[in-house]
């Protein structure tokens, strides 16, 4: 089971867009916008008050615009919601892919985005038809890393979770899966510290590539 955005899709398209959008403060943007979409997840999932991940990024964004000072024509703030649906994969993410897939291993995706969002995403990155299993939170109602959000997992594959491994570029979402009893897999793009949460992932790597090479 794979995480989705900064896992195999690669945000620094976002970056790219904002700084398209906004010369000398792309980077700022997108990392505020970033930030506060993840806090927005959690404070939703906290209080019960779930919206879907299309409206989180959207509220993101306008909060991120105006805290920022930016001025920012509709157009500009929905083509840069619009780069949501049509992220591109990192490079080496289609063959190693294909490589498990080869292997036979079964190929799911677990993420925060809408089932739309997904779509669209896995389209526009080459993805589509990877995936035995594409489970968006929208059927718990709660983000990541509610318990309710990682068990959509276990109840489709009709196995514990200790059988599945799930594998995220974000440290956070690797201390809530390993809480929650998954195998996980941290692929460490950024090369950052381990978090201190009590808990560490039960392997890790920099790429996708990486992950491909234990199932020799």
């Amino acid at each position: 089971m794979f995480d989705a955005y900064g896992t195999l899709l690669d945000l620094g398209f976002i970056t790219r867009k904002a700084e398209q959008a906004f010369p000398g403060r792309g980077a700022e943007l997108s990392a505020l916008w970033r930030d506060k979409q993840l806090n927005y997840t959690w404070l939703r999932t906290i209080s019960g008050n779930y919206a879907d991940f299309a409206t989180v990024t959207a509220d993101a964004l306008d909060y991120s615009i105006e805290r920022l000072g930016l001025a920012a024509p509709r157009q500009k703030r929905d083509d840069l919601l619009a780069a949501y649906w049509s992220l591109p994969s990192f490079p080496e993410v289609p063959a190693a892919l294909l490589d498990l897939r080869n292997k036979g291993v079964r190929l799911g995706i677990l993420s925060n985005g809408t089932p739309a969002m997904l779509e669209a995403a896995l389209q526009s990155s080459g993805l589509a038809g990877l995936f035995d299993d594409v489970l968006s939170v929208d059927a718990a109602g709660c983000y990541k890393t509610a318990r309710a959000a990682y068990q959509l997992g276990p109840d489709r594959l009709g196995m514990p979770p200790g059988r599945i491994l799930f594998v995220s570029s974000n440290s956070w979402d690797i201390s809530g899966a390993t809480w929650f009893g998954y195998h996980t897999y941290w692929v460490n793009r950024g090369k950052h510290p381990p978090e201190r949460l009590g808990t560490s992932p039960h392997a890790s790597g920099e790429t996708l590539k990486d992950l491909a090479t234990l199932f020799a």
